[in-house]
């Protein structure tokens, strides 16, 4: 079953991190179209994770860039624009698996 999966900081607030949720699932929708679509489509289930900090967001985004798994980061404005959350397509499984 494919899932997206979208990781936030676990250094935010509640509310913010819902917020940043849904920000990097449309970056994804937008920035991988014909992924976003075969999993909506397909399976439509979504896992939502954290990590620490923006250190360890920054750097599994990174790790699934270097795997070539479709990937979408959100930066935030209002949080003087650091890296919030990602979505990462159902491909980076084995990365947020641990």
């Amino acid at each position: 079953m494919n899932k997206l999966f979208v990781v936030t900081r676990g250094d935010l607030p509640p509310g913010a991190i819902a917020a940043q949720s849904v920000h990097a699932g449309f970056a994804f929708a937008h920035e991988h179209q014909f992924e976003w679509r075969t999993w909506l489509l397909g399976s439509n289930n979504i896992v939502l994770l954290s990590v620490p900090d923006e250190p360890a967001l920054l750097e599994l985004a990174q790790r699934a860039q270097t795997a070539g798994v479709s990937v979408s980061l959100n930066r935030e404005p209002d949080f003087g624009n650091s890296l919030t959350a990602i979505a990462i397509g159902p491909a980076g499984r084995k990365l947020v698996s641990s």
